[in-house]
């Protein structure tokens, strides 16, 4: 039997989930919630074979969550359930570590089939995506001298940051809790030696050629 944890704000979603997985005869739900902070502590401890987790949620979302329970333990599968399609969206859920990206229009045969797939441990992912993931991190490496200490995340944080967007507008573009985001401004500030964001925003618009 696959088992399966639920991650979705809508009971009525979850509870049709559960019996389109249940009724396929092979696979199991042994947990679901409707919180993303809930299920990135109960997730590890049931220990499911495949995570299907809502990408936005009101306390968070399952890309967060989907890295979480990866960083605890590998062998958990996460498939990002959502209903937006848009690269930052892939690009952070393929960072997260997750082995599906599936949109909720999709048929419900085609996600059992979905859940399979990951749980027998291939990729959903597209490779064209995933290969234009690979080339924006390796092209960090051309990056200028100041910006080599930031990971990815922070390269990106800081470009939104000289774009002049607040916290509240990157987590919504990046799939992170605010506090997350406001977190990451300070560890940027921090390894580029500065105090304030309107200065970090300065530099980067320097560096990166960004304009407002």
């Amino acid at each position: 039997m696959i088992r399966v944890f639920l991650l979705d704000d809508h009971e009525v979603v979850r509870r049709g989930l559960a019996d389109l997985l249940q009724s396929s005869g092979d696979i199991e739900v042994v947990g679901e919630s409707g919180s993303a902070q809930e299920a990135a502590r109960r997730i590890p401890a049931l220990r499911p074979d495949v995570a299907i987790l809502d990408a936005r949620l009101p306390d968070g979302n399952g890309i967060d969550v989907c890295r979480d329970i990866r960083a605890v333990d590998s062998s958990i599968k996460g498939l990002i359930l959502t209903s937006y399609e848009d690269d930052e969206a892939l690009f952070a859920a393929i960072m997260a570590g997750a082995a599906g990206y599936v949109l909720k229009q999709i048929r419900g045969t085609d996600l059992v089939d979905a859940v399979r797939r990951v749980a027998a441990g291939q990729s959903l992912l597209d490779p064209a995506i995933t290969t234009r993931v690979l080339e924006r991190i390796r092209s960090g490496v051309e990056q200028p001298r100041e910006l080599k200490t930031l990971t990815e995340q922070e390269r990106r944080i800081l470009e939104y940051v000289a774009e002049g967007l607040t916290n509240r507008e990157i987590a919504g573009k990046m799939f992170l809790a605010e506090k997350t985001v406001k977190n990451y401004v300070s560890s940027v500030l921090a390894k580029l030696g500065l105090e304030r964001r309107t200065q970090a925003a300065v530099l980067a618009t320097r560096l990166l050629g960004k304009t407002h």
